[in-house]
């Protein structure tokens, strides 16, 4: 094992488990999205402007979700046609309109952040006890995963990583 491989897996086994068990004291009951965003960050090689992209990607796909189960919801055409015409629709608007706004967005974190999105909601229903909308809870858990989990993971497995290696160095010279 190298150096930096025993750096990002004590990133990982600190970090998101600390999330794991904040996020339910916070009323965020899909921690576990963050994960998928983290992932989904990490092959970005955690660069922080693409994080911001990544955000309001994941932040966009699940107000598309939001949308696409509205719409489907209200077509009066068999349950199966409508989701079909909808996700049609609601995707190949995605990829258009993230190609307008390509500056401030990724296409592939929008379509992701859409199948969160749509996995959770329509796997899920709400409850009473919910104080905060399944939608809200989804998108925190969202940016916990490209900022907390991702971008404050890799700064914390950097450090690791220096550290180790400062410390092999001292070793070295002696």
């Amino acid at each position: 094992m190298n150096r930096k491989v025993l750096s990002i897996a004590l990133s990982i086994a600190l970090l998101p488990p600390i999330w794991a068990v904040a996020s339910g004291h916070l009323g965020v009951r899909f921690g576990a999205t963050a994960l998928i965003c983290a992932a989904l960050y990490s092959c970005c090689e955690g660069q922080k402007l693409r994080g911001i992209k990544l955000s309001t990607g994941l932040l966009l796909g699940d107000l598309w979700a939001v949308l696409t189960l509205i719409i489907t919801e209200h077509l009066p055409f068999h349950p199966d046609v409508s989701l079909y015409i909808t996700l049609f629709i609601m995707g190949g608007a995605a990829v258009l309109l993230g190609a307008l706004l390509h500056k401030i967005t990724s296409i592939p974190a929008w379509l992701c952040g859409l199948a969160i999105g749509l996995t959770i909601l329509t796997l899920t229903s709400p409850s009473g006890a919910d104080i905060i909308p399944l939608p809200v809870q989804i998108g925190i858990a969202m940016l916990a995963g490209i900022w907390y989990v991702g971008f404050v993971g890799d700064r914390f497995a950097d450090l690791v990583y220096k550290l180790i290696d400062k410390k092999k160095a001292g070793r070295d010279d002696s």
